[in-house]
């Protein structure tokens, strides 16, 4: 997507976020066993493939009323295998995965309802969970919470706790999940409730209760699930949809440090510093405001005849294979390369690059000051005589103090608390896209 269209698509966004109406949160209702599987008996005969059934499909009606998209693995007496349930879970970009069953057990005086979730803290060797569940464990252990905490509320039985489990359902998706055992089929008082209609109607609502007091119906999940509820959500998901912010297999990990190859990366899809056979970098957003896309002339300074008497006294930058750490298998390798090549990224003095490596909150301000604000307009924004540094942490001589002062002069980083900047901090993912998310916002404003 060129320049103009990254423009255009976020003024959309943010038409379209004021004047439209909050998607609906979707839920994935899973009724447990069905077909030639029935799952365990009841002490009066009762099928637990029925029970599960009929308490999804007043769940599914319940939910739906409430505002909820509604999508069910099965609404008859069918089989499906337990991928099949992911799966369907995993092809409808849901929200949530709500398994219901109702439990067994040897001893008939067991009696109550739990919820069962992945917890990475208890893994089994065995049966690995997927990366996603393993991030999403905070967030299906709140969901199996308040689950079990209003459906023990309105339907009075015994409350049996939270279980860590690695059942193939709440251990292999990529969305905050959760199986309800709703009452035990081997307790006659439990097996009881679970045969009238009314109760089953009461246990309906305390699941919906407990979706709802996790996930309200108008507020769908971000694009990656473990930004629920993260101070950088919205900037996330308004740069994901435009494709410059990638998730990992574990969610977007928000909290955790931004590298240098993932920032060099960030910068590339946003600035477009990667050149052509021409020489000339892609079209980026900056150039909306500053060049409209069009290149005259190349731009890397060893280019220039003036910068370069000959060719033969010219000395090429150094690429990414001269340093010690970066082979050509590396997944940025070539970005990498470019970066390193137009003199964006710098090495180490041991001749490492240390792509994988934390990259500092000074480090990626200066790296963003080149890209985001031109020589020019920084003479234009902040004159030398009238440098304030804003931040107490930050002296007047560290080297990248002058990039930090003019980003936050344009209103484009914020420290880390009043007055401090951290700047040997490493740069979480969040606030990555937090910097990117408002400059965009501030071009997108002035065009």
């Amino acid at each position: 997507m060129r320049y103009k269209q990254w423009l255009a698509a976020f003024i959309a966004m943010g038409l379209l976020a004021s004047s439209s109406a909050a998607q609906a949160a979707k839920v994935v209702v899973d009724a447990g066993h069905g077909g030639y599987d029935p799952g365990a008996i009841g002490v009066y005969g009762l099928r637990e493939k029925d029970v599960n059934l009929d308490i999804a499909l007043k769940l599914q009606k319940i939910l739906t009323e409430k505002g909820y998209d509604v999508v069910m693995t099965r609404d008859s007496d069918i089989y499906l295998s337990l991928k099949e349930r992911v799966d369907i879970a995993g092809g409808q970009q849901a929200d949530l995965f709500v398994s219901v069953h109702a439990n067994s057990y040897g001893n008939p005086n067991t009696r109550g309802a739990m919820v069962l979730y992945y917890d990475d803290a208890y893994p089994q060797a065995d049966y690995p969970a997927s990366e996603a569940m393993k991030a999403l464990t905070p967030e299906s252990r709140e969901l199996a919470q308040k689950v079990l905490d209003k459906f023990v509320q309105i339907v009075g039985v015994e409350n049996r706790g939270l279980l860590p489990s690695s059942v193939y359902v709440v251990r292999m998706g990529s969305i905050p999940s959760i199986l309800v055992e709703t009452a035990f089929l081997s307790n006659p008082e439990d097996s009881a409730l679970l045969a009238d209609e009314e109760q089953r109607t009461l246990m309906a609502e305390g699941i919906a209760g407990g979706i709802e007091a996790y996930l309200p119906p108008g507020q769908a999940a971000a694009l990656f699930p473990d930004l629920r509820g993260h101070w950088a959500q919205e900037a996330v998901e308004r740069l994901g949809e435009l494709g410059l912010v990638q998730g990992t297999g574990a969610g977007y990990e928000p909290d955790r440090a931004m590298t240098r190859a993932e920032w060099m990366a960030l910068l590339e899809r946003a600035f477009g510093f990667a050149r052509d056979e021409a020489g000339c970098p892609e079209p980026s957003v900056s150039q909306a405001v500053y060049e409209d896309g069009v290149c005259e002339e190349p731009q890397n300074i060893a280019d220039h005849a003036e910068a370069a008497p000959s060719a033969a006294d010219a000395i090429p930058p150094a690429g990414a294979a001269d340093y010690t750490d970066v082979s050509p298998d590396h997944w940025a390798f070539e970005l990498l390369d470019q970066a390193a090549r137009s003199g964006m990224l710098d090495g180490y003095e041991d001749g490492t690059l240390r792509p994988d490596q934390p990259v500092s909150r000074a480090e990626a301000a200066s790296l963003f000051r080149r890209l985001a604000l031109p020589e020019a307009e920084k003479q234009e924004t902040a004159p030398a005589a009238d440098m304030r540094q804003p931040f107490a942490d930050v002296s007047a001589d560290y080297w990248a103090a002058a990039d930090i002062a003019l980003l936050e002069r344009a209103g484009w980083i914020d420290g880390v608390a009043p007055s401090r900047f951290a700047p040997d901090k490493p740069l979480t993912r969040a606030e990555a896209a937090s910097l990117l998310d408002k400059f965009i916002s501030r071009r997108a404003s002035e065009s």
